[in-house]
C-alpha cells in the first residue's frame, strides 16, 4: 500500500512541475514572438495552477500578455469553457 502512495504522489508530482513549464507570464513570448491560438488553449486548460503560481511570483499571469490578438482569446476562451464546463457533464443527475 505505501508503494502505491508512493507511486500516486510521485505521479502527481510530476504532472504538476510539467504543467507549469509553460505557463503565461514566464518569458517564453515577447513582442517577437507570440503567443497564438495553442498558447491561448494551454493556458486556457492552466489557468488554475497559473493563478495559484501568480499569488506567489509577480511574473506569472493568468493570461499572456504577448499574444496574437482574437486567435489567442478564442483558444483560451474554448479551453476555459471545455475544460471547467466539461466537468459537469460527470456529475450524476438526480432522481426524482
Amino acid at each position: 500500500m505505501k508503494i502505491r502512495h508512493f507511486l500516486v504522489m510521485a505521479m502527481l508530482f510530476s504532472i504538476i512541475s510539467l504543467l507549469t513549464g509553460c505557463v503565461p507570464g514566464d518569458g517564453a513570448n515577447n513582442a517577437q514572438h507570440l503567443a497564438g491560438f495553442f498558447s491561448g488553449v494551454w493556458h486556457g486548460w492552466i489557468a488554475p495552477i497559473s493563478l495559484i503560481i501568480g499569488i506567489f511570483n509577480d511574473n506569472i499571469r493568468l493570461y499572456e500578455v504577448y499574444n496574437s490578438g482574437w486567435w489567442y482569446d478564442f483558444g483560451f476562451y474554448i479551453a476555459v469553457i471545455s475544460g471547467f464546463g466539461g466537468l459537469s457533464l460527470f456529475r450524476r443527475k438526480k432522481r426524482n
